[in-house]
């Protein structure tokens, strides 16, 4: 795997410790800005807003530059959103911050990774765009409690200029250890790049995306009172119990990694199909810590663990260039979104446990979604490619890309 994969990766670390470091300092920053926890609360909607529809925006405005120009120039954006919320003086500025860095994140999503993808051969993509995202998982696992420790320790402005740092560490190593690419042939302008969206089948595949994260992200972001008030686990051991969740995320996005190339739609059925199975255990028992703990781990094997498969099969039935990634990102974004919102809801009206349910319906909505292509395959039996998977069947709008051909 080339090593600018691994720096991409990097990059994205940076990214995702600053999306969620709000989450680990609400009280801090909440007195610290003069404001309410629930305010607190809203800087991580407006951030994954702005990634959900600033990102493209931006990621047009940056078409006509090659990758790692593109990238260059969005460290500077993200830097000056967290710098921004280090020094903010109220919660305006702190708004103003998080819209700027979650724009910036999610553009940055979208090129990172149509980059990793021209960078690789293409039977290894699926497994470059793991490793990249393996940055998003030591996100959840490392850059969160990292950042709340020195959030905590030295007081919240610290972390966002720790973030900082970080992010300045990560645009040095991508100048130095990413090389210039020419932009993919084809793209370069609006109408090229929106080609691809004239197919339904993408719309449909990327609603798969937004079902598949909806439903982890309606468990995981309730995690904490369910295993709390329903398990019965002290407050003090649900951060082990979220670190194990992490590692178990890192391990199922490895496996996944390697599989998404040539299993991309069977992956994406068993991967689903276990986290609904996995969604409604937790929910029929959660009062038994053993069985609680199991199902959350499965949670986190199968749930946004996902991405790789998901990130292959879009890009197969679009194309791997920026604006679609980053578009698919939007859709996934709004997945968290939607998860976490119709999750909270669901624990006020009914209980803690009504996330997990909801969670499985999600997964089963995103099984629905994959009817279209398994009903072709079965139509298409003689088309099969290496692996057990067929070249074209998952895909009858584009086929993969081959070995000379540019993404």
């Amino acid at each position: 795997m080339p090593r600018a994969v691994h720096v991409l990766a990097f990059g994205i670390f940076a990214m995702v410790t600053s999306e969620f470091v709000v989450a680990g300092l609400m009280p801090q920053m909440a007195d610290g800005l003069g404001v309410t926890v629930p305010q607190i609360g809203y800087l991580i909607t407006v951030f994954a807003l702005s990634m959900a529809f600033g990102g493209p925006l931006l990621s047009v405005a940056l078409l006509r530059l090659p990758p790692k120009t593109a990238l260059l120039v969005l460290f500077p954006v993200f830097l000056a959103g967290n710098v921004l919320a280090a020094t903010a003086s109220g919660y305006p500025a702190m708004l103003v911050a998080r819209v700027i860095t979650g724009v910036a994140s999610q553009a940055f999503f979208g090129v990172a990774i149509s980059l990793g993808s021209q960078l690789t051969r293409p039977e290894v993509r699926g497994r470059a765009v793991a490793v990249i995202l393996n940055g998003l998982m030591l996100g959840t696992l490392l850059g969160l409690p990292l950042a709340t420790l020195t959030g905590e320790r030295y007081g919240w402005r610290a972390a966002f200029w720790a973030i900082s740092a970080l992010t300045v560490i990560a645009a040095l190593c991508t100048a130095i250890g990413v090389r210039r690419t020419d932009r993919p042939e084809g793209s370069g302008t609006f109408r090229s790049e929106l080609t691809a969206f004239r197919a339904p089948r993408l719309w449909l595949t990327l609603l798969t995306s937004t079902a598949v994260i909806g439903a982890t992200f309606s468990a995981f972001s309730y995690l904490s009172p369910i295993l709390t008030r329903v398990t019965g686990f002290s407050s003090g051991t649900v951060p082990l119990l979220l670190l194990a969740y992490g590692a178990a995320t890192v391990i199922g996005n490895t496996v996944v990694g390697r599989l998404a190339d040539r299993h991309t739609l069977p992956v994406l059925l068993l991967g689903l199909s276990l986290n609904a199975v996995f969604l409604a255990g937790f929910a029929l028992l959660a009062r038994f810590e053993v069985g609680a703990v199991l199902c959350m781990l499965g949670i986190g094997l199968v749930g946004v663990t996902m991405n790789p498969a998901l990130v292959t099969r879009v890009q197969r039935t679009g194309n791997a260039r920026p604006l679609v990634n980053t578009v698919h990102s939007s859709f996934i974004t709004l997945g968290v979104v939607l998860g976490s919102a119709l999750g909270g809801l669901g624990l006020d009206r009914f209980g803690p446990r009504a996330p997990l349910w909801l969670g499985a319906a999600l997964a089963v909505a995103g099984l629905l979604t994959l009817v279209p292509d398994l009903l072709h395959r079965t139509r298409r039996p003689g088309a099969v490619g290496p692996g057990g998977s067929s070249a074209n069947s998952e895909h009858p709008a584009a086929a993969p890309l081959h070995a000379g051909q540019t993404p």
